[in-house]
């Protein structure tokens, strides 16, 4: 079976943790290489997780003729910067959330994809990719739950390192980058449409200026999304979404594990069902969905232009905040 060589660039905790693991896994994927600007750091990434090609710089990788792809858990800043620099090499790319700092950034690469049509570039929302997901949008389309009016979410954890990247606010660190742009994605998944207007409400940390906390509301016309996103609270994650005759919650939206069943339960008629589903990797679907679109050629599941409708989405709610107005979308 013929497989993407894929390289990743940084040994980034999310790559090294969850991403590379659940790759590996993945029959169509073979991660190939992995680099760091610090070549011991590469080194001992590759050897603890069976890597055969270390590199000490981004631009190494790169060069390697053996690459085909690339996986990029870089600090958000540097999303779009590597993400060029790899479509440059003709590498596909599967890139971290959110791809941009803001829709500008998006915009370079869908200019840069229409110059290289034949070159993949997919944002790693992995969890549309999970089965639990997958059932939700399928119940939801075909009316379980009646019209679906309204989604409730929340997603937060608590960190207070200021070293940490998601700390850093000319990193593009703060809550609605790192875990709100999830929410955002599900509403506009969920209601297979893009906003129309958004109101934006931000807490900023008064050391480390990057939104702590942000809740949203996302107006489709007649349907609701409200959010909250946090990174300085007790860790949770829930999502309900609401319609005319019935209700679907997923306990664990985000973080499914790859080891342990999940559930989403089902309300119709006044009774609640319990769904399970299967323990699996959302970061193996993600992989394989990757290495399906480059092999064969096709679509990749989540498209530019979903993730340029996003981070515009995004772009709006952060301007809503700083003006206390409604902003159009």
């Amino acid at each position: 079976m013929k497989k993407i060589r894929i390289g990743v660039l940084s040994t980034a905790k999310i790559g090294r943790t969850k991403v590379i693991p659940g790759m590996q896994k993945a029959g169509r994927c073979e991660v190939a290489a992995i680099c760091s600007r610090n070549e011991e750091a590469a080194r001992r990434a590759a050897e603890e997780l069976n890597i055969p090609k270390a590199y000490g710089s981004y631009e190494k990788l790169l060069a390697d003729p053996d690459i085909d792809a690339v996986y990029i858990p870089l600090p958000n800043h540097l999303h779009v910067e590597w993400t060029l620099k790899a479509m440059a090499r003709n590498k596909h790319v599967l890139c971290e959330k959110p791809m941009g700092l803001n829709d500008g950034e998006v915009n370079r690469v869908i200019n840069a994809m229409a110059l290289n049509p034949e070159v993949k570039v997919m944002e790693a929302f992995m969890y549309r990719l999970h089965p639990q997901w997958v059932e939700t949008k399928r119940l939801i389309d075909e009316g379980a739950i009646g019209k679906p009016t309204s989604i409730q979410s929340f997603f937060s954890y608590f960190n207070a390192d200021p070293g940490n990247i998601r700390n850093k606010a000319d990193m593009g660190g703060g809550g609605l980058m790192d875990i709100g742009c999830y929410q955002v994605s599900l509403s506009r998944f969920l209601f297979d449409a893009q906003p129309r207007r958004v109101l934006g409400w931000m807490d900023r940390d008064p050391e480390f200026a990057t939104d702590r906390t942000f809740s949203g509301m996302l107006d489709f016309g007649g349907r609701l999304s409200a959010f909250t996103c946090s990174t300085q609270l007790a860790p949770y994650q829930r999502v309900n979404v609401l319609g005319e005759k019935g209700r679907i919650e997923i306990i664990i939206p985000f973080n499914a594990p790859p080891d342990a069943p999940t559930e989403i339960l089902l309300q119709q008629d006044g009774e609640t069902r319990t769904l399970t589903f299967d323990a699996c990797d959302q970061y193996t679907l993600q992989g394989e969905a990757f290495a399906e679109a480059v092999l064969d050629d096709k679509p990749a599941p989540i498209s530019i232009m979903d993730t340029f409708a996003n981070q515009h989405t995004v772009d709006a709610l952060f301007k809503s905040a700083e003006t206390d107005n409604w902003q159009n979308c």
